[in-house]
């Protein structure tokens, strides 16, 4: 969805960069892009990660799903971790975080959006694991 449609004021306004959300249809967080893990938060809803030229891109599950604590997240990285595109950053119980009364909608945006030339968010109507989902140019 786009990202001015999500249901976080914060995210929608691209404070935090410009970005897409998606609406997961199964429990596996799988980085968008190779680089490090520079922040894993121990409650398992959000991800940082730098690519080797420089593009930091968070990846944040679920609209306020931090107030879990944890709960129905596994995490599966660590900070400092290397990752390729593809690789599973965490597993969710979606079911657990919706009965919990939060949104499932995952978050995905470039933080560093202001150093690059370009960011286009791409609104496919469905994406697989490895589609491209934001075109960025440095």
């Amino acid at each position: 969805v786009p990202l001015s449609e999500v249901a976080d004021k914060v995210f929608a306004s691209k404070a935090l960069g410009d970005g897409i959300g998606i609406v997961p249809t199964d429990g596996h967080v799988v980085a968008p892009v190779a680089g490090v893990m520079v922040t894993v938060a121990d409650t398992g809803h959000a991800f940082g990660i730098k690519t080797d030229d420089g593009v930091e891109v968070l990846v944040h599950v679920g609209i306020d799903t931090v107030r879990l604590d944890g709960k129905g997240f596994d995490v599966d990285v660590s900070k400092d971790q290397r990752v390729e595109a593809g690789d599973l950053l965490a597993r969710v119980d979606l079911d657990a975080v919706k009965a919990a009364g939060y949104d499932t909608t995952t978050v995905v945006t470039v933080i560093n959006t202001m150093a690059m030339s370009s960011v286009a968010p791409r609104t496919p109507s469905e994406v697989v694991a490895g589609d491209p989902i934001i075109d960025v140019a440095r």
